[in-house]
């Protein structure tokens, strides 16, 4: 039986590595880092437009009960990204302005949550961006305990507190905290090489020679009339 617990003290990445991932955003940072860590697809920013990213504090928490978000604030840093995930799946809306509120006025970026949130329309206008599983008026009580930074999967990917949380309009990706400066050399890497690729394409090459894909669809047996 997991005995609850809050970790108080995480190492945190660098910040430039955080915000050069913040830079390249989801996609890049997901090729970069081996096509990993990138959470379900259903994870949808609540309103379009914003990028983050920040060292992740985790949640795990029963269904229908928020009292853990509550106890988590107190441990957030300014930058954070705080990742929420129930131990069974659930919808309810865990989280809406109030807690935006306590949340920002402790300088965290934003939530990601494997399960629903509600006053989307207050959320978005105070700017507070989060990725939802869903969005429900459902509400939750505040009744059991879970725990704050331990090891999480969170709509299907592995967390742990201080890994690097990236999310954008692509969705989100989370970046083990010992592998954020290997992952941001790669990402450089890749923009660089598209960048050129962009050139040519632009110049108006095609990708079947760009790529070297001519010689494989004939391989394939594509058939030219």
């Amino acid at each position: 039986m997991n005995i609850p617990v809050v970790v108080r003290n995480v190492d945190r990445p660098a910040a430039n590595l955080v915000s050069a991932l913040e830079k390249y955003g989801v996609s890049t940072v997901h090729e970069a880092l081996g096509r990993r860590g990138l959470l379900a697809t259903y994870m949808r920013p609540i309103y379009a437009g914003v990028a983050i990213a920040g060292p992740a504090v985790t949640v795990s928490l029963p269904p229908g009960d928020n009292l853990m978000i509550h106890v988590a604030v107190e441990v957030c840093r300014p930058g954070d990204v705080l990742v929420v995930a129930p131990t069974s799946p659930c919808t309810d809306g865990y989280f809406g302005e109030l807690l935006a509120t306590s949340l920002r006025a402790h300088g965290v970026k934003g939530l990601v949550i494997d399960a629903g949130c509600r006053d989307v329309r207050s959320l978005t206008e105070m700017k507070f961006p989060v990725w939802s599983r869903a969005v429900s008026s459902q509400g939750t009580v505040k009744a059991t305990l879970g725990s704050v930074n331990v090891g999480i999967v969170c709509a299907g990917a592995s967390v742990e507190a201080g890994d690097i949380v990236v999310a954008d309009d692509d969705g989100v990706v989370v970046v083990e905290r010992d592998a954020a400066q290997e992952v941001v050399a790669a990402a450089e890497q890749r923009v660089r090489k598209e960048e050129a690729t962009r050139n040519r394409l632009a110049s108006g090459e095609l990708g079947l020679d760009i790529y070297g894909l001519r010689a494989k669809v004939l391989e394939l047996g594509l058939k030219y009339q």
